[in-house]
């Protein structure tokens, strides 16, 4: 297959249908909207979720649990992760981030899931027992900031 041999599949390209342009285009006059009622009006309709006066779904389902608006949120990074590193470089959010560990620049917290055998400088927002134990054990050194 050569590209000047490409096409579309046959029905795949169709025209938009154009609306109130006049009675010989078959869709003038009320533009397909039929005549009178709350739909044929401009601004007309009902809202999203309208069940025509029933109690709509999400007001009938039960509300349940409580979502605390001052949580905080952590990007979680585990030592397995630091492989990245080189032996005694210093790992802060910036370089986090280079690295493509982090999705955003948030807060972190650091886990214990994995080994490193080297030292590394950490600075990060919390730290978990186990990974701080983890990386002492190497020869690095872990350092709590604060966002």
């Amino acid at each position: 297959m050569k590209l000047h041999e490409l096409m579309t599949p046959k029905g795949s390209r169709k025209k938009r249908k154009r609306l109130g342009r006049g009675e010989g285009s078959g869709s003038g006059k009320t533009a397909g909207r039929g005549t009178k009622g709350q739909n044929s009006r401009s601004g007309g309709g009902v809202p999203l979720g309208f069940e025509g006066g029933q109690m709509p779904l999400q007001r009938r389902i039960p509300k349940r649990g409580f979502t605390n608006i001052f949580r905080k949120q952590y990007e979680i990074i585990n030592v397995r992760d630091l492989k990245h590193f080189k032996s005694g470089e210093i790992v802060d959010r910036d370089t986090l981030l280079r690295a493509g560990l982090l999705k955003k620049a948030g807060a972190i917290k650091l886990l214990g899931q994995g080994d490193l055998s080297y030292p590394l400088d950490i600075k990060v927002n919390k730290v978990s027992r186990a990974a701080k134990e983890k990386i002492e054990s190497a020869g690095g050194k872990v350092e709590v900031v604060l966002k």
